[in-house]
């Protein structure tokens, strides 16, 4: 039997091309060897596309773009061909992709920029699509959508760029609005880049100026005091939710430092929290999923507040794939492996072609 060739996509330009490259070799890695033939794509910083050959650890330790096999690569949009145009001493040469894969986190991967590509292109994909890729990433939508719908969720305010020549005005009419400490955060971006907690005046201001660093909108958030807690969504039009995991973060929040830098972090699963919760976690997790109209698979982040009362966070359509990755771990506790949840995604990609 033909092995089915699999288009992993990974690195971009995003600010989380580090986590993209971690995921990408650990998805790689548990991809059967048996079943499929794996056609590594990486895309730079910079926005250029490779056909990677090499060693699958030399994308892990960002080694991968050095190697002397690497030649230019893109997807053809044209359905026709449903591949990959490889250009190698000037001439192209096409390769049949029967699904692509993509591991890609944050801007131009998981925004419904790369999603739109792959519709034009006919070939099935992994993960939501454009709108539910676009509207998830993009806090401010997310919200939109999920409050049409009965979610609750944080009290927030947006920060355009043309706030920034009125910030003070602005930031002392948020903090009257909803009180300090508040949360700020680029409004498309992941893996908690950019985002700050700011507990005065002056920290809201700076907060978001970094966070206009990352984006060019910022949204801020109401403090919620609780516990972080994530579910994993897994499906279509009936998705079904695994138990609920617990962050337990080695900083104030869970930054970038705590996720991936100092290693210090827990995940408790299943958390220990009173089952009602669990409950409406699980519920409102495949509520939002079907709102949104994600495909496939999804993480959805929650705050449980001190007085009991359940929010959701956000959706992220292409969580980490990482060894800590919260995703495959649910899955992993409901007795789906990291390789037969890989082998499902797939299989739903083909289904939605």
């Amino acid at each position: 039997m033909a092995k089915t060739r699999v288009a992993v996509i990974f690195g971009g330009m995003s600010n989380e091309h580090d986590i993209s490259l971690i995921s990408a070799s650990n998805v790689i890695s548990h991809l059967d060897p048996d079943k499929y033939e794996i056609i590594p794509i990486g895309i730079t910083r910079k926005g250029r596309w490779f056909f990677y050959p090499g060693d699958i650890s030399c994308i892990k330790e960002d080694r991968w773009e050095s190697d002397p096999d690497c030649v230019p690569a893109a997807i053809l949009p044209d359905p026709l061909y449903r591949g990959i145009a490889k250009i190698t001493d000037n001439r192209i040469t096409i390769v049949k992709v029967d699904v692509v894969f993509p591991v890609l986190h944050g801007k131009f991967g998981e925004d419904g920029t790369l999603q739109g590509l792959l519709d034009m292109s006919g070939i099935p994909y992994v993960g939501c699509g454009c709108f539910a890729s676009a509207a998830c990433m993009d806090k401010e939508y997310t919200h939109t959508v999920l409050e049409k719908n009965g979610v609750n969720m944080a009290r927030y305010r947006v920060v355009r760029q043309s706030d920034l020549g009125n910030l003070e005005a602005v930031c002392e009419r948020i903090a009257d609005e909803l009180d300090y400490p508040l949360f700020v955060k680029p409004a498309c971006s992941g893996s908690s880049v950019g985002v700050n907690k700011a507990a005065c005046f002056e920290d809201l201001k700076n907060a978001v100026k970094l966070a206009f660093t990352h984006d060019k909108k910022v949204i801020v958030e109401e403090y919620i005091k609780g516990r972080e807690l994530e579910c994993a969504v897994l499906g279509t039009d009936n998705p079904f939710a695994s138990d609920v995991g617990e962050i337990l973060s080695c900083n104030d929040f869970y930054d970038y430092d705590a996720k991936y830098i100092l290693g210090t972090s827990g995940l408790n699963i299943p958390a220990d929290i009173p089952l009602e919760a669990s409950k409406e976690i699980r519920e409102t997790a495949v509520k939002a999923f079907k709102a949104l109209g994600c495909f496939g698979l999804s993480r959805v982040d929650f705050f449980l507040a001190d007085n009991g009362r359940v929010y959701l966070n956000e959706l992220n359509t292409l969580p980490g794939f990482t060894s800590i990755s919260m995703y495959p771990k649910l899955m992993e506790k409901l007795g789906i492996p990291y390789g037969e949840l890989l082998d499902r995604l797939i299989k739903l990609a083909f289904e939605r072609n």
